[in-house]
Order: structure tokens, then C-alpha cells, then sequence
């Protein structure tokens, strides 16, 4: 006794295999692409930033108010936070939506998981770039500037 095997091109094709014609095929590819790209991304500028922050000067010592206000007085520190900011929630948002597809059993369970997610990011997105942007490098306390080398005087 010996089992056929169907040809794979005999039309015989499992009713959950077939395509839908569904545009959800389109974003899940687009998305593991943007995975793949935002990652090689996300690994030059994190270690920019490693190299620029421990290695560089001081190294970690040095890493203070001052260091930090420095840095972002400078617009192109500035983009650089912010790439790193906005790939690496979008990058790590779109990693636990595809955990959360993988393992959530019920529908509204991973409705419910996909909103708070969804919440989290826009909230740290939004205030991340909000700090980065809004930053103030030479405040003034009192009417007393706090020092820094790169402020102008009074």
C-alpha cells in the first residue's frame, strides 16, 4: 500500500492556503521589510551613539547634565536622538504586534493588546520628541543661568 502524493500543481490547493486576495498580505510583507531595514538602521545609530557617549572624551564619566545639553544644542544630535527614538519604538511596536497576532487566541483580547501597544507608543513617541525638541540647554533658574560652555552669556 503506498500514499499519493497530489502534484503541487493540480489545482488540489487546501481550502486555508489559498489566496484571499486580501491586502493584509501587502502590509505584513511591507512590515517585515521595515523590520529588516529599520534594524541594520537602528545598528549604526545605536552604536553612533554608544561610541559618541562611552567611548569618546571621558567615556562615561563625563556623562552629565552638561554632556546632554551639549549634545543637544547641536540639531544634528538632535535628528540623530530622534531616528533613534522613532525606529526603535516603531521597530519594537511592530515586533509585539506580531507576537501579539501570534499568541493572542481571541479577537478581542488582541484587539485590546494592540490598542494599549498602539497607546504606549504614540505616548512615548510623542513626548521623546517633545523632549528632544523642547529642551532647553541654558536654562535659567532664578534668574541665576546654570553654567555650560556652550551658552552664550546673559
Amino acid at each position: 500500500m503506498s500514499a499519493t502524493i497530489q502534484s503541487p500543481r493540480s489545482g488540489k490547493i487546501a481550502p486555508q492556503y489559498r489566496r484571499s486576495g486580501s491586502s493584509k498580505g501587502n502590509f505584513e510583507m511591507l512590515a517585515w521589510l521595515f523590520m529588516r531595514l529599520s534594524g541594520v538602521v537602528l545598528v549604526v545609530l545605536i552604536f553612533g551613539h554608544l561610541t559618541v557617549n562611552l567611548l569618546v572624551g571621558e567615556g562615561i564619566h563625563a556623562i552629565d547634565f552638561g554632556f546632554v545639553a551639549g549634545k543637544w544644542a547641536d540639531p544634528f544630535w538632535q535628528v540623530w536622538d530622534l531616528a533613534m527614538l522613532w525606529l526603535a519604538m516603531l521597530h519594537g511596536t511592530n515586533g509585539v504586534r506580531t507576537i501579539i497576532n501570534d499568541y493572542a487566541e481571541k479577537d478581542a483580547t488582541r484587539l485590546w493588546l494592540k490598542i494599549v501597544l498602539y497607546a504606549a507608543a504614540a505616548a512615548i513617541i510623542i513626548l521623546g520628541t517633545l523632549v528632544i525638541f523642547t529642551f532647553n540647554p541654558c536654562p535659567v533658574v532664578d534668574g541665576v543661568q546654570l553654567p555650560g560652555g556652550f551658552c552664550p552669556a546673559p
